[in-house]
This record gives C-alpha cells, sequence and structure tokens, in this order.
C-alpha cells in the first residue's frame, strides 16, 4: 500500500528538547521527538521518534512508535513498533506490526471489526 504525499505532510511537531502538556488534536501528521504528556486525537497518523517520550493515550488512524510510550493505543488503520520502541500499555487496532527488538507490555487486541 502507498501512501499519497498528502498523508505524509507534517503538522505539527514537537521537536527534540522540547516539551508539551495536554489534549493535542490535528488533522493529519503528529511527529514528537521531545516529551509529550496528555491525549492526542487525530484521524491521521502520529510518529514518535527514537528521541521521543510520551505519556498519552493516543487515538489515531495510524500510530508508529521509535521511542517510548506509556499509554494505551486505539488505532483505526494499524499500529507499527519500530525496533527502537518501548510501549507499556494496551494497543486495539486493525493491523498490528512488530519489529524484532522492540519491547511491548500490555494487552493486544488485533481485530478489523473492532474498531
Amino acid at each position: 500500500m502507498v501512501e499519497s504525499t498528502e498523508t505524509l505532510v507534517i503538522n505539527s511537531i514537537i521537536g527534540e528538547g522540547s516539551e508539551f502538556r495536554g489534549e493535542f488534536k490535528v488533522k493529519n501528521l503528529l511527529r514528537i521527538d521531545g516529551y509529550f504528556k496528555g491525549t492526542i486525537l487525530t484521524e491521521g497518523k502520529v510518529l514518535i521518534g527514537k528521541t521521543g517520550k510520551v505519556e498519552s493515550d493516543v487515538r489515531a488512524g495510524i500510530v508508529v512508535v521509535g521511542g517510548e510510550l506509556i499509554g494505551n493505543i486505539l488505532a483505526t488503520k494499524r499500529v507499527v513498533l519500530l525496533s527502537t520502541s518501548k510501549v507499556k500499555g494496551d494497543i486495539i487496532a486493525p493491523a498490528l506490526i512488530l519489529e524484532e527488538g522492540c519491547i511491548f507490555e500490555g494487552r493486544c487486541t488485533v481485530n478489523r471489526e473492532a474498531i
């Protein structure tokens, strides 16, 4: 599946060394390379970079984790845990991709009809 470049446009970024707390609602792509604590809501994509540390429940279309996440993930399309990721929380998604080396502690429900 090839994504159009429109869905890859970064609407918001929390850069390395930055900190944000609260509720974050965004239309397309949110990239987090710094620290975030709160709630994330989007129909688009959330990308947590290798230096990203997030304490949040995430509701999104697609979630890609390369850093650390403490919180639950509810995705309408898929979740990808990269080899550098550390996730503590529950995941509900129609598709889940785990790279070798990722750390995941929680429960997982993969069900195309659950969302």
